[in-house]
């Protein structure tokens, strides 16, 4: 009886860590590799986060997460200045700062969480709208309070939408251009290229990716 039962153990451990073994190496080891050798070879720019790289093959972050772009933060400013030589994406809190394009530091990601009818909220946006006539008008070009499109005056739900509409970009354009030292056409056709349509033509709206954009810009003002 008692030798049944040591025999009947046995075999029903033997069973189990065969099955371990088995299914350690099926569910650990094959199925992971499997799924991994598809996405590289079906979805690899996805599988790899969506990276966007600089002419020189240098990664700088990815089409997802936006990034902000501002000057250094000075002795007594509560927050940095943006850096006017470039496209400026959505106003959020939860941007990581990033001055020379090349990495970035997520800080936090979040929305408002106030009502529309929010006293605090509503004199941001009056406060960012100033702010957007102010730094994109230049000599020859004038922005009015009525060609400011709402996406460059509120932040996404998340904080780290990476499009602004072709909107808010064609109204950066006098700006950029004048800072970089180019022509309005070169801007212009760079927006252009890189304003992409809705999804499978109907859903969603035309955007433009703004690390893309910047990156493009660098390109070009570097040679």
């Amino acid at each position: 009886m008692t030798n049944n039962t040591v025999s009947t153990t046995a075999r029903v451990l033997g069973a189990g860590l065969r099955a371990l073994l088995v299914l350690t190496l099926v569910c650990g080891v094959i199925y992971p590799l499997a799924v991994t050798g598809v996405v590289q070879a079906l979805f690899n720019d996805q599988a790899n986060g969506s990276e966007i790289k600089d002419k020189e093959g240098r990664v700088v972050g990815s089409s997802l997460i936006g990034q902000r772009y501002d000057l250094p933060l000075k002795d007594g400013e509560e927050s940095p200045a943006p850096d006017l030589k470039w496209f400026q994406p959505r106003p959020s809190n939860g941007l990581g700062s990033n001055s020379v394009n090349t990495q970035y530091d997520l800080i936090l990601s979040g929305a408002t969480n106030r009502s529309g009818d929010n006293e605090e909220l509503i004199q941001w946006v009056k406060d960012a709208k100033t702010a957007v006539v102010k730094d994109n008008s230049t000599a020859t070009y004038k922005v009015k309070p009525t060609d400011v499109p709402a996406d460059a005056v509120t932040s996404s739900g998340s904080g780290l939408d990476p499009h602004i509409s072709p909107a808010y970009a064609k109204l950066q354009i006098h700006r950029v251009a004048e800072e970089n030292g180019l022509d309005v056409e070169e801007v212009e056709d760079l927006v252009a290229d890189h304003t992409a349509g809705r999804v499978l033509g109907f859903m969603g709206e035309p955007r433009v990716n703004v690390l893309e954009l910047n990156t493009a810009l660098r390109n070009l003002t570097q040679g």
